[in-house]
Formats: structure tokens, sequence, C-alpha cells
């Protein structure tokens, strides 16, 4: 990229809620039922129908507005956005537009050791369109409407983000706060956290902004930091070989890596905005945003924080932990069994989420069945601090846990695997290795050092892999040392 140029990006998602009915009548919001069974007059927008908002929806854009510090509207106003497709029977979108419910705010990223807040515009209430399906028969094109009405945040930030990087940041801040107020799933395969966005160039230092393009068909966000790169690109290749820069929306190919013309940008008055004359302006009073508030959950970065500052964890660690509030939870439960944070911390990141992905239990918002509980995890840890088990028969222990083997210590007490402690035992296990090695205890001391981690090896194996490596280690070198060269023999 240029030096010359800088990107301007504003990105607006889409944040499908997970309220059990939609956002204007009592068909079910959940995803996944067959085709068009979630449906009824109201979200099928047949004429005579009235809309009743779902006040779940508005606590939902509460929580948002509040954990974004976003100014809360008292009054705010449902509006009609008109456009046709064929996923909108009706002709128009409920939504909102001159109020909205959440205005300013912000969400915080890292930028390398700095911290940068990108504002938000606004947030407002909307509901979402049925789905149309192209590709499932040769000679029509299907549409699906159980989606149409499932309640949506739109989260609108200010065109604040300069690099696609800081594009990708963003959005995963916002998808684990979405996550931690339990409100998305975040989950962009299925569409229930979608992103457009919108992209310019200009010379920098300028103060001016460029001509702006609006991608979609971002599915990931490889996928959203790959288009961006590519149009920002695009857009100062053609800025530089005089051609304008039109504006326009584009989609994303992601199998040829390139964003190819859809459609030519709307403006707001393309919309033809106005108020619903069937939804009476929204209030919202104090006594409504006191609950609300009340019934946040500690947020992730200030989690963060407390994680690195209260456990003394390294910083990484405190961000795998605290990407989903159920892990932070999980985490923070073993700790107050057994207070080994450092420990508990590796264990929980490495063996604990291996096999939760292993076993696909991270597509939940909330992991309610975890492959072990956190209060074993935490036994488990303990009986290595107390020197009854080594790492490598605490990794044994665990598979045998997952296998539900029982609790930790009836598992060690059961399999015979207690740490071989004791110094006359582990001193007769390494007179029998040096006996049958004497050529390598010559050449290890003869200079060859490198075999001591081979005669570590024989010990652990003569004793079942139990023996206590720090006192074995000890008891080895000591030996090594001291005894001439032959004495070994039998």
């Amino acid at each position: 990229m240029s030096l010359a140029w800088e990107p301007v990006i504003g990105l607006e998602v889409h944040a499908e809620l997970l309220t059990e009915a939609k956002i204007f009548c009592g068909c079910s919001a959940r995803f996944g039922a067959a085709p068009n069974e979630n449906t009824c007059p109201v979200c099928l927008g047949l004429p005579g129908v009235l809309p009743v908002p779902n006040g779940k929806v508005v606590d939902f854009a509460l929580r948002l507005g509040l954990a974004t510090n976003s100014r809360i509207a008292r009054t705010s106003r449902w509006a009609r956005k008109n456009y046709f497709y064929p996923d909108l029977p009706k002709g128009y979108q409920i939504s909102q537009y001159e109020l909205p419910i959440c205005e300013g705010g912000y969400v915080e990223i890292d930028v390398g050791d700095a911290v940068r807040r990108i504002g938000l515009v606004r947030i407002h209430m909307e509901e979402d369109t049925g789905k149309n399906i192209h590709d499932a028969r040769a000679d029509a094109s299907l549409v699906d409407f159980n989606r149409s009405g499932v309640p949506l945040l739109e989260i609108v930030s200010a065109p604040e983000l300069r690099s696609p990087e800081e594009a990708g940041a963003y959005l995963r801040a916002l998808r684990t706060l979405l996550r931690y107020l339990e409100i998305c799933d975040g989950n962009m395969e299925e569409g229930s956290f979608r992103c457009d966005a919108n992209v310019s160039v200009r010379p920098a230092g300028s103060s001016e902004l460029g001509v702006k393009v609006e991608v979609k068909n971002m599915n990931s966000f490889r996928a959203v930091e790959r288009a961006l790169a590519y149009e920002i690109a695009r857009q100062i290749d053609a800025l530089e070989s005089g051609e304008p820069v039109v504006q326009e929306t584009r989609l994303w190919d992601p199998e040829a890596e390139r964003t190819r013309p859809m459609r030519r940008k709307e403006y707001a008055h393309d919309y033809r905005y106005f108020p619903d004359p069937d939804l009476p302006p929204l209030r919202v009073d104090d006594g409504w945003i006191d609950r609300v508030r009340a019934d946040l959950p500690e947020l992730p970065r200030t989690r963060r924080d407390r994680l690195v500052r209260q456990y003394g964890l390294p910083r990484y660690d405190a961000e795998v932990l605290t990407a989903r509030k159920d892990l932070a939870d999980f985490f923070e439960e073993a700790v107050r069994e057994h207070p080994n944070p450092k420990a508990i911390s590796n264990w929980t990141m490495g063996e604990v989420l291996r096999v939760v992905r292993e076993r696909g239990l991270d597509r939940e918002l909330v992991i309610r069945d975890w492959p072990v509980p956190p209060r074993s995890l935490a036994r488990l840890v303990r009986l290595v601090d107390e020197g009854k088990i080594s790492g490598k028969i605490a990794k044994q222990v665990f598979e045998k846990m997952l296998a539900g083997g029982g609790s930790p210590e009836e598992i060690v007490e059961a399999e015979g695997l207690v740490q071989v402690s004791d110094e006359s035992e582990l001193e007769r296990a390494i007179r029998e290795v040096l006996a049958s090695h004497a050529d390598k205890v010559e050449e290890y001391r003869a200079g060859k050092e490198k075999l001591f981690g081979f005669f570590v090896g024989q010990a652990m194996k003569r004793l079942g892999g139990k023996a206590h490596p720090g006192k074995l280690n000890e008891l080895l070198r000591r030996a090594l040392s001291a005894a001439p060269k032959g004495e070994e023999r039998p």
C-alpha cells in the first residue's frame, strides 16, 4: 500500500438477538427450523395486522447501549424503510431512523501497546428480512421467511478505523461484548453477526473523505480483513491511474479473492423513511434503564485487566480466558477450589480448550457440558502441586477423567499412579539403569553430557513414568558424578 493514501473504514454490524420470539410477533426466533415453519400474518406482512414490540428486544438494546457508554434516548421512534425485495413482501422494513434508541458511545480496541476508542454513531433496533435461496433448484429461487421479523441491532461505527487489522480487532471486540451480554451468539457462519464495510481512501493528512464503497458478503473475520485489503488496494490503484471511484455496493468473492459490483449505492433518501403509523414512539424511563444497568455483567476488558491484577496472569492468558464469559467463569471457579492460577490457566487454555474444540462444544453461547468440571481440574492440579503425581501422569489422569473414570483422586488410587518420591526406590532404579548402560555411562563421563536425558528416560521407564522428576534428576546427577567408572557393573 502506498504511504500517500489513508484508508477510512466504517462498519455496520447487524447482530441477531437471542430472544425466544421475533421482534413484533410471537413466532419463534430460533435458527434451524424447517423452511417457513416460524411464520404468521405479522412477520409475513399480510394486510390488516398490527406489530407489537417485544420488550426483551428493548432490554437487549439498552444492555449494549449501556455497555458501550452510549446515550440512551428516553424517546425513540420506529420508522419504515421502504424498498422491495422478494424476501420483504410488505415492501418495507421496520427500523429506526432519525430517533434511534442509542447514540454516541464507543468500543475500545488494542492497537499495538495503545488503546483506541472507536466511536459509535448509533445503535438501533430493526426487524430482519426473510432469506432468498437461489441455488436449491435450477428453475426457481426460493424464499424462507423464518428469519423475517427476527430482531436485530444495527451497530454503526464512526469512520475511524484505519486498516483492515483495526477493523478485525473492532469486530472481535464487539462480538465478545455481545456474547458477554448474552444477547447475540456472534455466529458469522449462520449470519447472526453480519458486517457491511464502508471504505474509502484519501491522501494521507487530508480531512476530507473520499468516495465511499460498501462491501458486503463477508462471513468471517478473515474475510472482512481480506476484502478490505483488496478494496483499499483497488481504490488506490484506480485513483493513481486517474480513474474515478464509483459510489456503489460491491460483493466480496472469497473464491476469487476480489470484490465485484453488486448495485449502485443507495442513499438514505432512496428509502423514503417515515414514522411507522402502526407503532407509537418508544418511551424508556430511568427505572427501566436502572434495572438493565443493574443486570450488566463484568465486561470483558475489565475482567481481563482484573485477571492480570488479581491472579498475576500474563496478559496473553487473561485475553484467552476472557474471550468467552463461560471460559473465564470456568477458570475462576477452578481457582477458587485450588489457588494456583497459572497452572490452572495452562490446563484451561491447553487440555480443556483442546477437548472443547475437538468436541465442538464452543458452538454454543454458553458451554454447559464441560469436558471436566472446574473443581475436578483444580483437584488434579492440586495432586501435582502436592507432589502426588507428575505432570506427565496428570495428563493420563485427565484422559481417564474425560472417559468418565471418576475423580482424579479415585483414578490415581485405582491405577496406582502415585508419584515415586522415595529415595531408596529411585536410587535402585538408577543403579539398574547405569548398570545396564555402562558404555553410555563411560561416554557421559567422557563429556557427552546430552546423554543425561537418556538416563532420565530409562529411569522413568523403569518406574512407570511415576518418578518425581526433581528428585530423580538430583539423584541421577549425584550417581553419575560420584560413582567411578565400572563400579556400576554387576
